[in-house]
């Protein structure tokens, strides 16, 4: 049996996935400024700073991609 079924559907997904995300620029940048401003000046960075607008982006990227195997 081979391996090679598995990495062409691999391959496959990892073309799709810049297309599928496209739609996710707004909560993408969202968090990105929250992390940028969260980090600004002498300001440490702490863990779940920006979790909401992290979810939203975790959200949004399950959206695009859609429901998985199973």
């Amino acid at each position: 049996m081979s391996g090679r079924g598995v990495w062409l559907r691999a391959r496959a997904r990892l073309r799709r996935f810049p297309a599928l995300l496209a739609g996710c620029g707004e909560q993408a940048a969202a968090y990105g400024r929250c992390v940028a401003a969260a980090a600004a000046g002498t300001a440490e960075l702490r863990r779940d700073a920006c979790l909401e607008e992290f979810r939203a982006l975790q959200d949004c990227f399950a959206r695009a991609v859609g429901p998985g195997p199973g």
